[in-house]
């Protein structure tokens, strides 16, 4: 594994020189090449990490993901072949315990990972090691129906951003000062990429966009269409449409400057799922619904589970709740993150929306 730090000072560096040559770069280039280096060759999740994710937190949050995927598929009539697809599988935690609790009610699906961190795909090679590995969901097979699962992958995604000025709206840029990066205000106008009813907005109004999430809930729409399935997005954000920078950085836990260390933190944004919905029906795929994570983990019994736990394990119980707690808090996990559910035409509801 390469030093994080030599790695980021090399990115620092390719950007400002960049930014000399050519003069200020896209948010979107920014944020994919300091997430593209990031993730190339280091484990950021856990305590010793930068963050922690849901299937790290309690093997109940993949638990009960596996349920809900045995259970639609019941439901659907148990089509075979089937494929369960993760995109972003981090170390493998959240397929390894839905596909043990999916398996107790004959869901054995073929497992593919979506997945481009070398360092990554080694533990989960370790964790899940029947799993097949693809760059991108276009080389996950194209016959059998396909249950796919996304948490806190979309928030990655590189962003664009707008801000409205006294000129009108202009794209927001990357610039660089005193070997310091910093946003600013592009020159060319960009009121006609912008929704008619936002053209006069007050200054300083930003708007968000999220190409990649889009092109992925395009993707998976198009693929559950075809083929049948069903998919849960989960991640932090918001199911009405906003306004304002959400980009940020988190290092060691802590949030940091996301213009401070390109390559060295991890750099996110809220995902936008109100934009996300028509986008899947465009193509003709069910939207099952968006809700809060804690409501949908409460719908599917994760009280109940926590019970169960804990009488197994007693030693274990307040670690057990104090989880439990933090994946359906509303201070927690519970309000900010979010469940989207989609699904093939012709496939049932889902439980929790």
């Amino acid at each position: 594994m390469s030093d994080p730090s030599k790695s980021a000072d090399a990115l620092s560096a390719i950007f400002e020189r960049l930014i000399a040559t050519h003069g200020p770069i896209t948010l979107t280039h920014y944020m994919g090449e300091s997430n593209t280096r990031y993730y190339g060759d280091r484990d950021p999740l856990g305590e010793g990490g930068d963050f922690i994710t849901a299937p790290e937190i309690s093997q109940m949050f993949g638990e009960l993901i596996g349920l809900w995927l045995a259970d639609i598929w019941i439901r659907a009539g148990r089509e075979e072949p089937i494929h369960f697809v993760e995109l972003g599988p981090g170390r493998g935690t959240l397929a390894r315990d839905a596909l043990r609790a999916a398996k107790r009610y004959g869901l054995e699906p073929k497992v593919h990972f979506v997945e481009s961190s070398t360092a990554l795909k080694d533990i989960q090679l370790a964790t899940v090691p029947q799993a097949q590995w693809h760059h991108d969901l276009s080389t996950v097979s194209l016959y059998g129906p396909l249950l796919i699962v996304a948490n806190e992958f979309l928030d990655a995604l590189p962003i664009r951003q707008l801000v409205m000025t006294e000129a009108g709206w202009r794209e927001r840029l990357v610039g660089c000062r005193d070997s310091q990066f910093i946003p600013l205000a592009g020159d060319k106008p960009m009121d006609a990429a912008v929704p008619e009813a936002m053209r006069e907005a007050q200054v300083g109004t930003i708007l968000e966009t999220c190409p990649g999430a889009a092109a992925t809930a395009y993707e998976i729409a198009g693929r559950l269409v075809d083929q049948g399935g069903a998919a849960l997005l989960i991640d932090y954000g918001h199911d009405e449409a906003h306004t304002g920078s959400t980009l940020q950085a988190v290092r060691s836990h802590r949030r940091v400057d996301p213009f401070a260390m390109p390559g060295e933190a991890d750099l996110t944004a809220h995902v936008d799922f109100s934009a996300l919905v028509p986008i899947a029906e465009s193509r003709g795929c069910r939207w099952l619904g968006t809700v809060n994570q804690g409501r949908w983990l409460r719908e599917l019994g994760i009280e109940t589970r926590a019970e169960s736990l804990s009488a197994f394990a007693p030693e274990h119980a307040k670690a057990i709740q104090a989880a439990k707690d933090r994946l359906i808090g509303e201070g927690q996990m519970g309000a900010l993150f979010k469940v989207m559910g989609l699904a093939a035409p012709h496939w049932p509801e889902g439980v929790g929306f």
